[in-house]
């Protein structure tokens, strides 16, 4: 079965943005997912087509009504078990293994939240999973949606062509990737190092190893703390 991913917007112009391009979009077209979007304004009742209110006890900006949310997502997911995750920078951190987690399965509804948050009722009651792409804030979820698409597709089952490229990436066995390198032999004064061109495949792999082990470090700690962690656990 082909993954299939539902998205939940006020804005589904934006999609599938980059996602229509590349292995994504090749992979589109190959019927190796799809994707589709619901107006989350469709499912308001009152001329105007509202979907956000005040937000209660007061403060800055508004927020999207739960009435008007659950509606549409009960319109997307009736019968469906896949899981529903609402792009949020509260939520939690988006890793390399929730991605292959999600990937492994039928597919994603995904909510975009917009304005200062989404009703805590609706979270609740229709289970959604809050996901963040990172510590910063944006003005949307689209944005944060078509990543995590981005992170899921990629991996799906025959869409980078060479299953193994995915492999040796960032974050996979907990570590950055280690530094690539490609012809010329020599640029602007700079060698490739010279063990791997040496044809010794085991040594190549060490040094490999050796350099994600020494990013990792350097960049990322915490990855390295959390693989201590893990082990003592």
């Amino acid at each position: 079965m082909a993954f299939r991913a539902t998205v939940l917007t006020l804005y589904p112009e934006m999609f599938p943005g980059h996602l229509d391009f590349s292995l994504a979009g090749k992979a589109a077209e190959r019927g190796q997912w799809s994707l589709d979007t619901v107006q989350i304004r469709d499912f308001a009742t009152d001329k105007h087509r509202t979907v956000d209110d005040t937000p209660a006890g007061g403060g800055a900006g508004m927020v999207l009504k739960p009435d008007v949310l659950a509606r549409a997502i009960d319109s997307a997911s009736e019968n469906d078990n896949r899981p529903r995750l609402l792009m949020s920078p509260r939520g939690k951190p988006l890793t390399q293994e929730r991605v292959r987690q999600l990937a492994a399965g039928d597919g994603v509804i995904i909510v975009c939240g917009r304005f200062e948050g989404v009703d805590q009722r609706v979270i609740e009651a229709r289970e959604l999973q809050e996901v963040s792409i990172g510590d910063y804030v944006l003005s949307g979820g689209e944005p944060a949606a078509l990543i995590l698409l981005d992170a899921i597709v990629r991996i799906l089952p025959g869409v980078m062509g060479n299953d193994l490229s995915g492999l040796h990436e960032s974050f996979e066995g907990g570590l950055l990737e280690h530094p690539h390198y490609t012809r010329p032999q020599e640029w602007e004064g700079r060698e490739i190092p010279a063990i791997l061109t040496s044809g010794n495949h085991g040594a190549i792999e060490k040094w490999r190893h050796d350099q994600a082990v020494s990013l990792t470090k350097e960049r990322r700690p915490d990855l390295i703390r959390a693989q201590k962690a893990e082990k003592a656990g």
